[in-house]
């Protein structure tokens, strides 16, 4: 074999395995570096964190807050630590929120004020609002199972009486619905030590209304009697329903769920006035009245014959003596015996 082509041909084997050894050694550096575990943070003590946005004046319930661990380093001494004194779950359910709170977010012993604490009723109303007391028995108001909390009608009850002779005018009126309950008697929650609510025959129920929506309780309670109609939750949808109807709230045009479910808090916290219904008591008994008496009218407000009869004397024998002539005289209507002088 040739000198020449032997010296070329260990040449080419040389080179081949520089740039083997090359190429291998540069994808070994292009792998990607081997994941390391990081240490895991220790777990921190519990506190009470809120599970969902906590606006100023909400009731603080069960399902409001729960336990959850928190860093050891970042505790503050303001928040709600499971085992600490003051920390049980059951002691903070009727407080209110006095500053806001987010989802997620601690629980602190600032922002919440318990019944009995100065401030408590002020900070459980709303911007704007009014608190008015309703006094109610065991069948106005909904024999105790109205809870600080929930919404409710409010429906007037009351006789008319009128100018005219006869029984009066029985009517029930809803003057305002969706009213918030803000406590029944002095207390904002009605639970046993177990937490579960129970229903309590109370004396008086405490709402949160605007200031002409007190003005009008306070001139109904003497009118006539109030009495309590408690409202579903799945009421909320449609009142924004009836609302944007009416043209009271404007629709968000550019479909943003969270506009539109700010919207839906908007309405479902407000009292309303308007559209009231009523009902008399001819809608319940065919006995009863339609209209309020007036003087000289009858049922149903048709002009009805009121006549004051003069009768000629009779005999004796209480029968009139021969023919008898009808005279009418406006109202007054007179029998006179044909003869009679």
């Amino acid at each position: 074999m040739d000198v020449k082509k032997i010296v070329l041909l260990v040449g080419a084997l040389l080179i081949a395995a520089v740039t083997a050894v090359m190429a291998k050694n540069m994808f070994s550096g292009a792998s990607a570096p081997e994941a390391q575990a990081t240490p895991a943070v220790p777990a921190g003590p519990e506190v009470l964190v809120a599970t969902r946005t906590l606006p100023v004046g909400t009731i603080i319930d069960a399902e409001a807050f729960r336990y959850q661990p928190w860093p050891q380093g970042l505790v503050q001494p303001a928040y709600y630590t499971r085992g600490e004194a003051g920390a049980d779950p059951q002691t903070l359910i009727g407080t209110v929120v006095r500053n806001e709170i987010t989802a997620g977010q601690p629980l602190t012993q600032g922002a919440l004020v318990r019944p009995g604490e100065r401030g408590f009723l002020a900070a459980a109303l709303g911007p704007g609002m009014r608190a008015v007391t309703v006094g109610v028995s065991a069948t106005s108001g909904v024999a105790g199972f109205v809870f600080p909390g929930d919404r409710v009608d409010l429906v007037l009850t009351q006789e008319v009486q009128g100018g005219g002779e006869g029984p009066p005018l029985r009517a029930s009126e809803t003057i305002v619905r969706n009213i918030r309950v803000l406590a029944v008697d002095q207390r904002l929650n009605a639970r046993d030590e177990a937490g579960n609510q129970v229903a309590q025959t109370v004396a008086t129920v405490t709402f949160e209304a605007t200031p002409k929506i007190a003005e009008k309780i306070a001139v109904a309670q003497t009118i006539g009697q109030l009495s309590l109609s408690l409202r579903s939750i799945a009421d909320n949808q449609a009142e924004l329903e009836r609302a944007i109807a009416a043209g009271e709230v404007t629709v968000p045009h550019n479909g943003d769920p969270r506009a539109e479910r700010q919207l839906l808090l908007q309405v479902s916290s407000l009292p309303n006035d308007t559209n009231t219904t009523y009902t008399v008591g001819a809608d319940v008994s065919r006995f009863q009245r339609a209209t309020v008496p007036g003087r000289g009218r009858g049922e149903g407000g048709n002009a009805a014959p009121v006549q004051h009869v003069a009768v000629a004397p009779r005999m004796a024998s209480d029968q009139p003596v021969g023919p008898v002539v009808r005279v009418a005289r406006g109202n007054n209507v007179t029998l006179v015996p044909v003869g009679a002088h």
